[in-house]
């Protein structure tokens, strides 16, 4: 197994850098995931109430445009 970063040497990453790192990162965990993470029962639950209420009524949905707004409002 490779040795983690170290805290200083990501910090010397461009934020660029920094972000493709955590893009490459969070992509391993993606193509890893469906082998090792297991959902609970609740969750799985959760996950097939909250489809079938946006099948029942797609209009409650919020637009991504809408959702980014709000969480990253222009000055």
């Amino acid at each position: 197994m490779p040795t983690p970063i170290a805290t200083a040497d990501y910090m010397k990453l461009s934020v660029s850098e920094r972000i493709q790192l955590v893009e490459d990162i969070w992509d391993s965990i993606a193509a890893d995931a469906p082998n090792t993470v297991e959902l609970s029962q609740a969750q799985k639950a959760e996950l097939h109430r909250r489809v079938a209420a946006h099948r029942a009524d797609p209009s409650t949905a919020v637009p991504w445009e809408q959702v980014r707004s709000k969480l990253f409002p222009k000055p």
